[in-house]
């Protein structure tokens, strides 16, 4: 069913409802400006299927920071770098709780999951365990052996397509890359060898869980429709965490079970680590399971996203593609897989990533953040307690004020330049900024990288059924990250 047309079905569903329990008046607060919102449903038909460039256009029109009304939910919308900082940075500490989703309090999963808990005691610990123990520089080289396996698997998949002649689906296999490195490095699982039922449904429900949250809800919008949940969407949920809530519980059984052996040797993973943690430090188990559970989610649709645009753009691009094959043959050797500790030598394929990122950014709209209270921000505007802030990522990167032929793939752009995506420039935050931004980045860009530079540094591309670089669907879908709608199937051939 189309969201707008849910909207208006449900309309005379809360219709006397709302007008019993009235609306508030706005009082005197200096709201941004923004559209006129239609009684009850506000401005949600201003919303469309691509919210990202739905509101990017409304930005043109009311300016860089402007007020809507989502059902009975005042949102403030960002659309510049200036705005950005100032949400991001400067009143980062009166931001800095989530909006949380109806469908994220299916198996309370709202309580003690990372990305959506308050900024407190809990949220600290965990924050800390990310950046200690699973996300660390430390860590990450000592299991960069392990991704370079991922990553030969990948090689022999796509050489499989070689000799075969057929058309390769870029997004599907750099999914199952990161799925298979996730669950190697977190259980010593690896997906790729198992072919058991349990592990099939568990690549089934890992992408049932992103469609889910990716969809607008109407309970999100107007909170007396949460005891009916009209879409079904919390109820799906549900389902959904209590599968693989009930796989990691498995899991985590069987190796409690190991670990009171006598002679157990550590397999060295993070749920060894954790749990560990669980007995020096009193980790919860729920908080444990749950943070697997988010591991998965963000950590493998974002990525392979992300690289199925990169290399979308370089095909796209030929010129472009031919300038990075160069590099990377220059500095390792044609035909050869990429290591991480050949990435720093290789700048032309960071701006390629970067110049990927601009334009299509993995979250295009950051997680809503929430006033704690009353807050007045630059220009004299008011952001009231309990409204939503949303900082519209893909509309500053295509900024033709910050960048120069903005609508354009150029990664030369980058060259020279000291912009990173680590939070500390607000004309590029794809992973957010702030106590908020995402930990795990620094796994994220690592596995970019080596995906996409052992991809073109071993073969050759060419789109199959004959098309045209220049005739490429370049349209994207959205929902929790913003993926191509039509997806890349590109031909390999080896670079020899």
């Amino acid at each position: 069913m189309e969201f707008s047309t849910a909207c208006l079905m449900c309309f005379f569903l809360f219709l006397i409802t709302l007008l019993v329990t009235g609306m508030k008046p706005a009082g005197s607060k200096k709201l941004p400006r923004g559209p006129t919102p239609l009684p009850i449903i506000g401005n949600l038909l201003h919303l469309g299927d691509k919210p990202h460039k739905s509101l990017a256009k409304l930005a043109k029109i009311h300016g860089p920071i402007m007020s809507l009304k989502l059902g009975r939910i005042t949102t403030i919308v960002i659309s510049s770098e200036t705005f950005a900082k100032e949400i991001l940075q400067t009143q980062d500490v009166h931001l800095a709780d989530r909006a949380v989703g109806d469908a994220l309090y299916a198996c309370d999963h709202y309580e003690v999951s990372l990305p959506f808990l308050p900024v407190g005691p809990l949220w600290r610990k965990l924050r800390k365990i990310c950046n200690s123990h699973i996300f660390s520089s430390q860590r990450l080289d000592a299991n960069q052996n392990l991704r370079s396996k991922k990553i030969q698997q990948l090689i022999s998949d796509v050489q499989e397509c070689c000799s075969s002649g057929k058309a390769m689906n870029i997004g599907q296999e750099a999914f199952k890359t990161m799925l298979n490195a996730l669950s190697s490095t977190i259980f010593s699982l690896d997906l790729t060898d198992s072919k058991t039922e349990e592990v099939r449904e568990f690549k089934k429900v890992v992408r049932c869980i992103m469609d889910e949250v990716g969809k607008p809800n109407l309970s999100d919008y107007f909170p007396l429709l949460k005891m009916i949940d009209p879409q079904g969407v919390r109820r799906r949920m549900t389902i959904y965490f209590g599968k693989i809530l009930g796989l990691i519980d498995s899991l985590m059984d069987e190796r409690l079970k190991l670990r009171r052996n006598e002679g157990y040797i550590p397999a060295n993973d993070m749920l060894d680590t954790l749990l560990d943690l669980n007995e020096d430090d009193g980790l919860d188990r729920n908080c444990i399971k749950h943070l697997f559970l988010i591991l998965f989610i963000a950590g493998t649709d974002t990525t392979s996203s992300t690289l199925e645009w990169a290399m979308t753009e370089l095909l796209r691009n030929p010129i472009t593609l031919s300038k990075a094959q160069a590099e990377i043959e220059h500095t390792i050797g044609r035909g050869k897989l990429l290591h991480e500790s050949q990435i720093d030598h290789l700048p032309y394929l960071k701006a390629v990533v970067k110049e990927t990122f601009r334009l299509h950014p993995a979250v295009p709209l950051l997680l809503p953040r929430k006033a704690r209270s009353d807050l007045e921000i630059m220009n004299g505007f008011t952001i009231p307690k309990d409204a939503q802030t949303l900082v519209n990522v893909w509309a500053i990167g295509r900024d033709p004020n910050l960048w120069e032929d903005s609508e354009s793939f150029r990664p030369e752009r980058f060259l020279g330049s000291d912009i990173d995506i680590r939070g500390r420039n607000f004309e590029l935050i794809p992973f957010g900024a702030g106590r908020r931004i995402c930990p795990g980045l620094p796994l994220a860009m690592r596995s970019l990288y080596l995906m996409l530079g052992s991809l073109i540094n071993c073969f050759d591309w060419k789109l199959e059924d004959g098309v045209k670089p220049e005739n490429m669907d370049m349209e994207d879908k959205f929902g929790i990250t913003l993926e191509k709608a039509e997806p890349l199937r590109a031909i390999p051939s080896l670079r020899l």
